[in-house]
């Protein structure tokens, strides 16, 4: 008999021939997660076994594995051989002192000399008389008893699920340059591209001196609480500040964010297109803030090529915030250390800026000098 935790995917089973190459990422994935802790990884039709694990960390493992994209669920189990004696002794461990319960099986391995009915049957009366206290409750049980006859002569037995976080495996959906500012928008942006299998790299914009160094490790936190669901931990980092300096010396007031967010698209584009990163990913919200109208929104695709992803679209505030709570980054999120886009922030920005306007202010500026004075500030970072 031997403790293991038992690790069950989601949408990977819908991916028919192609299912292997899901498998093997996701592989890698739960390894990346449960690096720095003793375990062995095994995989099985449609399961995978964490055994031999330290067990003194268990809750962290259980913690780790529920946050890598693809996991359905996972359980603490135990693997014993599937003669009926085993399971029965298996099923004493897990099964209550006392109260209601209920045993379900399931049987990957259909030549199993018992269907599951008969399984439940034996098994639950072999543990009423093994412990008087319990009563069985088909209909509402306070506990259960699962059993996962496996194809390998084997036996899972357990009692509970622990959700997992969904989604598909990081890396099979290609990859994306996330804008990564120090707000609640773009971690809760890139946690649910990440959870569509995309791997997400974090990019992020400062304007030093005008903002301080608690504002940039701030972003270094986020994209370190980010990276425990991207399985991503580097963060690039480009100073904007004079480029904010000349917009704002030689451009309409009104416009000083929508011109910067379109320098900040070019240069997100150019790093993108270094790394191979196929989309930019951002966590605007249509009408939460000045820039964010569909004129605004619009202003900035038109400097770009790539695809930009805006998860966050249809999302209100509320939405954004109970998702960041969720995933870990709100209390962060919510530091006060302010970011590039509050400096130089107009008292009235343009809502509805036309397209002719904003090139017309632009037209004042020396773009491509101001774009490669930016890439020189450039700064990778590992977490």
């Amino acid at each position: 008999m031997e403790k293991v935790v038992i690790i069950r995917y989601a949408e990977i089973h819908l991916k028919g021939k192609n299912r292997g190459y899901f498998e093997r990422v996701f592989s890698v994935n739960l390894e990346r997660a449960l690096k720095g802790i003793r375990h062995e990884l095994h995989r099985t039709s449609g399961r995978y076994l964490v055994a031999n694990f330290d067990e003194e960390r268990f809750e962290e493992i259980m913690e780790r594995i529920s946050r890598v994209f693809g996991v359905h669920s996972c359980s603490e189990g135990l693997l014993v051989p599937n003669d009926m004696d085993s399971i029965f002794e298996a099923a004493t461990r897990v099964a209550p002192a006392g109260g209601t319960f209920k045993v379900e099986t399931h049987r990957a391995d259909k030549r199993y000399p018992l269907t599951s009915m008969e399984v439940n049957a034996a098994i639950g009366g072999r543990l009423l008389s093994f412990r008087r206290e319990l009563k069985v409750d088909v209909h509402s049980p306070e506990a259960y008893v699962y059993i996962d006859v496996r194809e390998n002569g084997t036996a899972l037995v357990f009692g509970s699920f622990v959700p997992g976080a969904g989604g598909m495996p990081v890396g099979t959906s290609g990859s994306g340059l996330l804008l990564l500012s120090g707000g609640i928008d773009s971690p809760v942006a890139g946690y649910m591209m990440a959870k569509r299998g995309m791997t997400v790299e974090p990019l992020h914009f400062h304007s030093y001196p005008y903002t301080n160094e608690g504002a940039k490790e701030k972003v270094k936190e986020l994209a370190a609480l980010l990276s425990r669901y991207t399985l991503v931990g580097r963060l690039r980092t480009v100073n904007v500040a004079h480029i904010q300096e000349e917009i704002h010396k030689k451009c309409a007031a009104d416009l000083n964010v929508t011109l910067l967010r379109r320098f900040m698209f070019r240069i997100a584009e150019r790093i993108a297109e270094r790394m191979g990163a196929q989309c930019l990913i951002t966590g605007e919200s249509l009408g939460q803030v000045a820039s964010q109208t569909v004129e605004g929104l619009t202003s900035s695709n038109a400097v770009v090529k790539l695809p930009v992803l805006r998860p966050l679209i249809g999302f209100d505030k509320e939405e954004i915030i109970e998702r960041s709570r969720k995933i870990g980054t709100y209390e962060t999120s919510v530091l006060p250390y302010e970011d590039c886009c509050t400096v130089f922030l107009p008292e009235h920005p343009a809502i509805k800026p036309k397209l002719s306007y904003i090139e017309e202010e632009e037209g004042k500026l020396d773009v491509e000098a101001l774009i490669e004075e930016a890439m020189q500030t450039f700064e990778f970072i590992e977490l």
